[in-house]
């Protein structure tokens, strides 16, 4: 029953079928966000190296030597500079990962770097968040797109809302889904092998789009995955396979 899923669907009296709504991340807030971040990091960096040699044993106490034996006030801006580039290119490569969302009456857009997902009204069923996840979910429960999302969550709810899409207050197949160990039953044939290659992808630095393309295919094998921390949890889709 939809109420006890507590599914909210704030529609208008006529979905907006022929207005568009685009949602995007303010590239320079982004930027002037990282930069402050760098400037602090740097200005703390020359008290961290001092506290490091009042110990009386520190790792990387070469390290600290060699940037305290630079005068004041030289050390401090040389880091504060370095932080400050450090947070701008931070901040112009988050710019380009973020999320846009454009939103009709007749389909939804995705889009991250140059890279676009288009899905028409008909293949969608709900969207929710999930942590800072926007998670889409088609007919039967499978997730089309499950992408960090930075937008404001009340702004996308109501735009989503307004054009007569439903919004989920939470994943309604949250109790279907269960803890993955090697050799968990009922999955189909090849998940365990992608669930155990998707698991070494994810500890392994520069495995994030390994991990991505894992899920996809995952997901052509009807099995739906959640991480928590370095835990997977996966929940089958009726219908989709057959299991083990």
């Amino acid at each position: 029953m939809e109420e006890a899923r507590n599914v909210r669907m704030r529609k208008s009296h006529r979905p907006q079928a022929d207005k568009t709504t685009e949602l995007t991340e303010s590239a320079w807030a982004i930027v002037l966000f990282c930069v402050a971040c760098g400037a602090v990091a740097g200005a703390l960096l020359p008290l961290l190296a001092r506290l490091l040699l009042a110990l009386p044993w520190a790792p990387l106490e070469g390290p600290a030597e060699l940037l305290t034996s630079v005068p004041e006030p030289a050390l401090t801006l040389g880091t504060i500079t370095v932080g400050v580039l450090g947070g701008l290119l931070l901040g112009f490569s988050a710019a380009h990962e973020s999320l846009s969302v454009r939103v009709s009456g007749t389909r939804v857009t995705l889009t991250i770097r140059d890279s676009a997902q288009e899905f028409t009204r008909e293949e969608i069923s709900s969207f929710f968040r999930d942590g800072r996840q926007l998670v889409l979910l088609g007919p039967g429960g499978l997730e089309l797109a499950r992408e960090h999302c930075g937008l404001n969550w009340q702004r996308l709810a109501d735009a989503l809302t307004a054009h007569g899409y439903a919004w989920e207050e939470q994943d309604p197949h949250r109790a279907e889904f269960r803890r993955w160990v090697p050799g968990t039953p009922g999955l189909p044939a090849g998940a365990d092998a992608l669930l155990r290659a998707r698991a070494e992808a994810r500890t392994d630095e520069g495995g994030a789009e390994d991990a991505r393309e894992l899920r996809g295919e995952l997901l052509r094998l009807g099995v739906v995955v959640r991480d928590e921390e370095r835990r997977q949890y996966v929940r089958v889709v009726t219908g989709r396979s057959t299991a083990t």
